[in-house]
């Protein structure tokens, strides 16, 4: 083996690559499951969140293009979600920043098990369908990209949720919500920069690889797993990392 390719950065590619056929098949995920994995390769809190939302700059500048190709963006939509969003995310890269690595694991970990329970829910109901008023969007903007920064993912499972869940029609709110993401990566990405300093490079790049070798293989999966059962799969693997590291954290006290 090359000395500059470790065993560490193979997993972080195949954690890319794992993490980007998902959120091809449910358009959610990329970022949880990438997160919730590091940590489990000891990898401090911000730092993990920073790589993941640099790397995501990458993946979803690509998915924000194909929705604005296939017109299911709406702009004023984005609007209201975005600027409350980029707000919500510079505060929670802020915040994961300044706070001692060993203090805010748990909170992590206990958040990442919040989202896994989330995604085990979604699969398991079906959400009624009912008006959405346009005074909530700004809200959820902006506890999204708060959560999404500190918790290091989870944009579209409580964005693209919370939309669809109140009455916006899927098509448009996925393809708003993932439009829209683009804006908030780079808003966490710049702050975990100005704040933590420039990611580390080889997971960084390693990430980067997996996720576009993973690319095409996500619409391949959607069309053999149904969506409800790769969400209970993706929840469940989420919980038990997020456990994992509950565990670890406490026997570190």
């Amino acid at each position: 083996m090359p000395e500059f390719l470790t065993w560490e950065l193979l997993a972080v590619v195949g954690i890319g690559f794992a993490a980007q056929v998902i959120d091809g098949a449910l358009g959610m995920a990329f970022g949880v499951v990438s997160t919730s994995a590091m940590l489990a390769l000891g990898m401090p809190p911000a730092q993990a969140s920073a790589v993941v939302h640099t790397a995501e700059i990458f993946t979803t500048g690509a998915s924000a293009a194909s929705h604005i190709y296939h017109r299911n963006v709406d702009w004023r939509l984005v609007t209201r979600l975005g600027i409350a969003g980029v707000a919500g995310a510079v505060l929670g890269a802020w915040v994961l920043s300044n706070v001692d690595a060993s203090v805010v694991r748990p909170y992590v970990a206990v958040y990442l098990s919040a989202i896994g329970l989330f995604i085990l829910f979604k699969a398991l109901r079906q959400f009624p369908t009912r008006d959405a008023p346009a005074g909530w969007v700004p809200p959820v903007g902006f506890a999204a990209g708060f959560l999404d920064a500190s918790g290091g993912g989870g944009w579209g499972p409580v964005a693209t949720s919370a939309l669809v869940g109140s009455g916006h029609a899927p098509r448009m709110a996925v393809g708003s919500v993932n439009t829209t993401e683009f804006f908030v990566t780079i808003a966490a990405a710049t702050t975990f920069f100005v704040e933590l300093g420039a990611s580390p490079l080889p997971s960084l790049v390693a990430l980067i690889i997996g996720g576009v070798i993973a690319a095409p293989f996500g619409g391949w999966l959607v069309k053999r797993v149904s969506p409800r059962l790769l969400m209970i799969l993706v929840g469940t693997l989420i919980l038990v990392l997020a456990i994992w590291q509950l565990v670890r954290a406490f026997k570190l006290m």
